[in-house]
């Protein structure tokens, strides 16, 4: 079978990272969220791209995705690890230099006595009640854990991408309450933290979708292309019916492309008879079920059908289909599959 073609612009990378670095403002230092593969576009290109942008800090989820992005970009750069030191890390962490965020005491003492000396940040619940250690866990270990100098100290907003919302301004009120005087690196904001203005920027900012062109950031460049070539054509007659449980009948005559994806490939079948591939700028609509490795498309108004026809477009950005499938922009991108031919350009090398 043919494989997709999954386009990824390295330039539009690098030009959202620059645009979330200025709106950072002077005396922020910006760092990248390459966790989940770069959001499925290669963390090893894309973090190679963004320190020759100017990046020095990335984050991870955890420390095997370290591993990997140490192996990409060798010494030098930090890498942070949102969850912290865990049961088995401790040989990853040490021999590769990762800076695991500590969420809780036991992860302080663990990383404490299986590393001393080692760097360490730490991550503080301010609300979102997810990761983190809360006010009074703090409290008790904060003067050993600052004396210890970390690198960092972070909370994580729950609200960003909702500008308006009070949990924000609760959020940064608890994180000035937790941290102010601390004498520490401190970081509050990714994308939308960076959006929502200076009081959220502390000293290091960590932007991630907005890299990848996908909301709340509506003024980044699009990244990503992704194109599904057809593998067959097919004359429905009139009264025929296409793809599992005969979902859709063609009400004319009509011609039928068969594309080499599916939802193995992460495209959701939520998207079955109501999402539209695009072929030159003409829609084309997906008709039948979305099923584990093709998809149907009419194509029967196309004067000369296309080797490929495009899910991800100029026409139709990540968040548009997201909208479609009734999910984010963040599981569209996440949920691109290895089948898909990544394709690179740009990056400054």
């Amino acid at each position: 079978m043919a494989n997709a073609s999954l386009r990824i612009d390295l330039d539009a990378i690098i030009a959202n990272w620059r645009a979330l670095d200025a709106a950072s403002g002077p005396g922020t230092e910006t760092g990248a969220v390459v966790k989940a593969n770069s959001y499925g576009l290669g963390a090893d290109r894309v973090a190679r791209a963004l320190m020759r942008a100017g990046a020095r800090k990335f984050f991870v989820a955890v420390a095997e995705e370290g591993v990997a992005l140490r192996q990409a970009i060798g010494e030098g750069p930090e890498i942070f690890v949102f969850s912290g030191h865990m049961a088995g890390d401790t040989d990853m962490i040490g021999d590769l230099g990762l800076i695991p965020m500590l969420n809780s005491l036991e992860q302080v003492t663990r990383h404490f006595e299986a590393l001393p000396g080692a760097p360490f940040g730490v991550q503080l619940d301010t609300g979102m009640n997810r990761l983190g250690m809360e006010a009074g866990e703090w409290e008790a270990v904060a003067p050993i854990v600052l004396g210890a100098e970390p690198r960092l100290v972070m909370s994580h907003l729950a609200c960003a991408d909702a500008p308006e919302h009070p949990m924000n301004a609760a959020q940064l009120a608890e994180f000035r309450r937790m941290t102010d005087g601390i004498g520490v690196p401190r970081s509050l904001s990714a994308t939308g933290g960076i959006l929502l203005g200076p009081d959220y920027h502390f000293d290091v900012t960590r932007p991630g979708i907005g890299l990848y062109g996908g909301l709340p950031f509506e003024e980044a460049q699009p990244v990503v292309r992704l194109s599904l070539p057809v593998i067959q054509l097919r004359d429905v007659a009139q009264g025929e019916t296409v793809g599992y449980s005969n979902t859709w009948e063609a009400e004319i005559d009509s011609q039928i492309a068969t594309v080499a994806a599916g939802y193995a490939d992460g495209i959701h079948r939520t998207l079955s008879g109501c999402a539209t591939l695009w072929a030159d700028g003409v829609p084309c609509p997906v008709v039948g079920r979305v099923s584990m490795d093709l998809i149907t498309v009419d194509v029967t108004h196309l004067s000369d059908v296309p080797r490929s026809l495009d899910l991800i477009c100029a026409e139709q950005g990540v968040d548009d289909l997201a909208d479609v499938a009734q999910t984010i922009g963040y599981e569209i991108l996440t949920g691109l599959g290895p089948r898909y031919a990544r394709h690179y350009h740009g990056g400054g090398a």
